[in-house]
């Protein structure tokens, strides 16, 4: 049986992007955390990080996003909302990756300054473009990873109002446990060709409401930054 998942970290409302201009709204960044916090994370661990620096790099790319936010013009034929948090991410990942090489290189040299450990934030952040990073190289992968991760989540969400409980009982045996058909039709007392049709048809769903998830999401911010745009020129 597929236990039951939190809600999704892929979809938004059209204000939210809007609501965060605001400096003061502090429920616009709970729900940011809620919709992007765990994606952050997760891509971070993916790269090699601890737990606690990846922590860290959801609160310093929620910070470099409240920071540049009011300055953000949406425009999917420049960059999409997806690349923009992607670059952000990375290069809060890349900062740690490196500030952990930094303190692993000072604590095998002895007679170092203990001066040296006390790493400035301003002067690698600034640096971050022009110090390579081999662990970085495949950062957008991994990201790509977990953003398609999240999005198969925010799609089973929305799919499984449409079939029974027995029927996502066989999707989740066949194709997300990845068990035999023979084995899911024994299991489940239901036709091996049945297994088949079953699986084929909720994949099949969850595809298409992936593919419309994405575009609803570029809609949304796109109306969320017309909006705030159109309230700027109000003002």
């Amino acid at each position: 049986m597929i236990p039951p998942r939190e809600p999704s970290s892929i979809q938004t409302r059209p204000s939210l992007l809007n609501r965060l201009k605001q400096d003061n709204d502090t429920e616009g960044w709970k729900q940011f955390y809620t919709i992007y916090g765990k994606l952050v994370r997760d891509f971070a661990i993916q790269a090699g990080l601890t737990d606690a620096e990846s922590d860290e790099v959801v609160q310093e790319t929620a910070i470099a996003i409240a920071r540049h936010l009011p300055q953000y013009r949406y425009d999917p034929k420049v960059c999409k909302f997806k690349t923009w948090l992607l670059n952000q991410a990375s290069w809060r990942i890349k900062d740690q990756l490196r500030k952990r090489k930094k303190h692993a290189s000072v604590s095998l040299s002895p007679g170092t300054n203990p001066r040296a450990l006390s790493g400035d934030d301003t002067a690698r952040t600034s640096t971050i473009n022009r110090v390579p990073d081999p662990a970085g190289e495949n950062l957008d992968k991994l990201f790509e990873v977990e953003w398609r991760k999240n999005l198969f989540d925010a799609a089973l969400e929305q799919v499984r109002e449409r079939f029974s409980l027995k029927q996502f009982q066989i999707f989740d045996l066949a194709a997300i446990k990845e068990w035999p058909a023979a084995e899911v039709a024994r299991s489940l007392g239901v036709s091996t060709a049945n297994v088949y049709v079953i699986r084929h048809r909720i994949s099949a769903a969850i595809k298409k409401e992936i593919n419309r998830l994405e575009a609803q999401l570029d809609d949304n911010i796109l109306q969320a930054c017309t909006d705030s745009n159109l309230s700027a020129k109000r003002s």
